[in-house]
This record gives C-alpha cells, sequence and structure tokens, in this order.
C-alpha cells in the first residue's frame, strides 16, 4: 500500500476537462495549497503539512500528470501548461470552499504556483516558491557547461516520441538519478517514499514529459508576453533557492525580485527537496509568509 499523509483525508476533486486531482486535506483555519515537484508527489509535503495543519487547513494535491491524479493525454501544447495547471488548483481550491487561499510549490508545483500568482493574483493571497526560477529566466540563465546539470530539460523538451521511449527503458535509473544527485541528506526520503515516487514516476512518462515539454515552449511564451506587459506579483512571495547562482553566474534574487516586489529571497543549505530535508525550516518560513 502507497504511503500517505498521517491524518490527512484524501478525496478525488474534478477539476475541469474531465480531470479530477488526488488530494490530501487536513486541519482547519486559513488555507494554503502546497504544490509537489519532480519526481516527487505530494508525499514530499508529509512533514511540513502535518505540521501546518495545526494552524491552517492544509490542501496537498498531485498535480495533473502526475502521482494519482489523473494523466490526460498531450493533445496540443496547453494540456500541460503552467496556465492549465494553475487552472487546476483554483479550481480545486473552490470545489473545497476557497476563493482565496496561500499558494506554495517546490520545483515544478513552483512553476505552476508562479503562474498562478500571475493569472489568479485575486485569489492567490501569499505566495511560496521553493528552488526554481521563473521559466523564462532558467533558459535565459542555463547556457555553456553549466547548463548540462539541466541536461533533462533538453531532453525532454523534445518532440513526442524519443523521450519517451527513451525514459521508459529504464525509468527508476532515470528518476532514480535526480532523487540521489539533488538530496542533500538521501535519509531525507526514507525507502518507502522513495519507492512511491518511483512507481508514481513509471506510471506517468508521457505526462511528465508532456509537462517539461511545454515549459520549452507554451510556458516560455507565457511568461515573456507577461515580462513585456509588466506583470508583477501583487501578493507578499517567499523563494527559498539553494546557491546556484553562484555556480551557474546568474543573481537569483535579482531575477526573482523583477516579478516580486514583495519579495523575500532565502539561501538554504540543504539539498533540493528542502521539504523533506529541512521540514521545519521550511514551515517556519511558511508561517512567516502568511503574516505578511
Amino acid at each position: 500500500m502507497a504511503p500517505v499523509i498521517p491524518g490527512f483525508g484524501y478525496q478525488r476533486v474534478p477539476v475541469g476537462d474531465g480531470v479530477s486531482l488526488n488530494v490530501a486535506v487536513a486541519g482547519s483555519g486559513s488555507p494554503i495549497v502546497l504544490l509537489h515537484g519532480f519526481p516527487q508527489t505530494h508525499l514530499m509535503w508529509r512533514h511540513v503539512a502535518a505540521d501546518l495543519a495545526a494552524g491552517h487547513t492544509v490542501i496537498c494535491p498531485d498535480l495533473r500528470g502526475y502521482g494519482a491524479s489523473d494523466k490526460p493525454a498531450e493533445s496540443g501544447p496547453g494540456t500541460y501548461s503552467k496556465r492549465t495547471m494553475a487552472a487546476d488548483v483554483i479550481a480545486l481550491a473552490r470545489a473545497l470552499g476557497h476563493e482565496r487561499f496561500a499558494l506554495a510549490g517546490h520545483d515544478r508545483g513552483a512553476l505552476v504556483a508562479f503562474r498562478a500568482g500571475l493569472d489568479h493574483p485575486e485569489a492567490i493571497t501569499h505566495l511560496a516558491c521553493l528552488d526554481v526560477l521563473p521559466t523564462v529566466d532558467m533558459w535565459e540563465v542555463l547556457r555553456g557547461a553549466g547548463a548540462a546539470v539541466g541536461f533533462h530539460l533538453y531532453l525532454m523538451a523534445q518532440p513526442p516520441g524519443l523521450p519517451e521511449q527513451m525514459i521508459a527503458a529504464a525509468p527508476d535509473v532515470f528518476f532514480g538519478h535526480f532523487l540521489d544527485l539533488w538530496a542533500g541528506d538521501r535519509g531525507a526520503i526514507p525507502a518507502d517514499v522513495r519507492a512511491a515516487y518511483l512507481s508514481a514516476c513509471r506510471e506517468a512518462i508521457p505526462s511528465i514529459v508532456a509537462d517539461y515539454r511545454a515549459s520549452a515552449g507554451i510556458d516560455i511564451e507565457h511568461d515573456l508576453a507577461d515580462r513585456e506587459a509588466g506583470a508583477r506579483l501583487r501578493m507578499p512571495v517567499t523563494v527559498l533557492q539553494q546557491d546556484w547562482g553562484a555556480a551557474l553566474g546568474y543573481d537569483a534574487a535579482a531575477l526573482w525580485r523583477a516579478w516580486a516586489p514583495d519579495l523575500r529571497h532565502v539561501t538554504v543549505t540543504c539539498g533540493h527537496f528542502m521539504a523533506e530535508e529541512a521540514p521545519a525550516d521550511i514551515a517556519g518560513a511558511l508561517r512567516e509568509l502568511l503574516t505578511r
């Protein structure tokens, strides 16, 4: 049996276009939605979610295409655009009775959260993004040999067929590579959770690739249009990141500040999977955000 977040109730919630999301919910008080990253599921929030549920309604979905949520076939670039996935989150919150809510995302989930903040500022009260850059900025700073760290971005940007076949040939090796490489503390992801992540990824190769393919195309178009229009995140924003900028030659805080005037940018010292490696710190940062 797959692991769950203890004390959380599970349900499937329709969000439109025949897509339903698997979601774990617990607690009471002001709502906060937590979005997972790659190659994970909502389980990555298990410690932080349980902590925050003492004072908030905590909502942890699997994104479309991931975990136990629906995985529609990629019918065009919009199927897994962050705009579409952000609309899923808005529909999910409304279905659970929340017109306004705080939103935090890690990795891929942070890109969805970023897009939700731009597209639906009336709904998002506070925004947190963990260990990511906005899509257009990410592609602009990756260059030269340093871009090798993002080889998977280029692989999954290719047209349908090749990346799916290559990953399907050795899925546990591929997805496990990132769980090992990006972890500052491998013990933070216990064997049963790791097995759940790998199992979920094996069942979602086409949709995961489609998510990344969208970030090499339509998501850039959406970000560029907003940047040219001067769009900004209107809510308080917290960004927690590793110091990749020193290695790759960019100022992460400056890139984020261009989008978020009310920004708190914090460099963390743990690995990429910070909600699992340093959950007390992440929960504390989210609580601080919610007071702003």
